[in-house]
């Protein structure tokens, strides 16, 4: 007699298996040790040490340290779910991932739940460091501030990373530089070292299209810097999630074209 499972044990058994698939490839992976240690950290102390030269103020030292230290994460976070596409890519075996009955949904969570875990030792390890090095303490907002905040930065990260699978599956092998440039290009606009205001208005009107933005302000307020937008910590967690909503569907579209054009059989033998 069979027995029919769960719903949710069907959904959670399906996200499993990415987990699962993104856990094996980290951790045969030597590279892997250099994105969680050796470039974040080098990044850090590059930044911290030239606060140090410049002799900012405690309060200037703050402000560039919440923007190292997160956008640290968020790259390591993203990277993860961008490889949840990539290694098939790359490996020639992109059409197999699809030939189970998965969702989107499973492979975006999945390759998150790994991401928010790499991710999560780098933030630890900088804010450690941030303390030990320039006194600098990430605690001072609480734990309940501090979460939400590192709750954004991976929700950040998660939708550059299926928008890097989106690129991929619309335009091949030619779309894998995304996976390191899209968060740089993100540097620029987010306010990761400076504030939003002294862009252009353009530039002011872009940053208020990305939600690691408004997570930013949400956290920098707690240091003594006013917010430029209202509401910040609402309208971050409401773009991220309309962002990912709209990243599922797209996603769903891409890998359909990619199966119409012959793409998805060109990415794998």
């Amino acid at each position: 007699m069979r027995t029919s499972s769960s719903p949710l044990l069907v959904e959670l058994t399906k996200t499993k298996a990415f987990i699962y698939k993104n856990w094996i490839m980290t951790k045969r992976n030597v590279f892997t040790l250099f994105e969680i240690l050796f470039w974040p950290l080098v990044g850090f102390l590059s930044v911290g040490l030239l606060t140090e030269f410049a002799a900012l103020p405690r309060e200037m030292r703050a402000f560039i340290l919440v923007g190292i230290v997160s956008m640290s994460a968020v790259q390591v976070c993203q990277l993860d779910v961008s490889y949840v596409l990539l290694y098939d890519v790359w490996s020639k075996a992109l059409k197999h991932g699809f030939i189970a009955p998965v969702g989107i949904r499973h492979l975006l969570l999945g390759s998150s739940v790994v991401g928010a875990a790499r991710g999560g030792i780098v933030f630890f390890l900088l804010m450690v460091a941030s303390y030990r090095l320039f006194q600098f303490d990430f605690t001072v907002p609480g734990a309940g501030a501090l979460g939400l905040f590192i709750l954004g930065l991976f929700l950040c990260a998660t939708t550059v990373g299926a928008l890097v699978c989106i690129l991929v599956l619309t335009f091949g092998n030619r779309a894998e530089v995304a996976a390191w440039s899209l968060v740089s290009l993100m540097l620029l606009v987010c306010g990761i070292y400076y504030p939003v205001s002294i862009l252009p208005q353009w530039g002011t009107a872009l940053a208020a299209l990305i939600p690691l933005t408004y997570f930013l302000e949400y956290f920098r307020h707690f240091y003594g810097f006013p917010p430029i937008f209202s509401h910040v910590l609402l309208k971050g967690y409401a773009l991220v999630f309309v962002y990912l909503v709209l990243e599922v569907y797209l996603m769903r579209a891409a890998l359909n074209r990619a199966k119409r054009t012959g793409l998805l059989l060109k990415l794998s033998e």
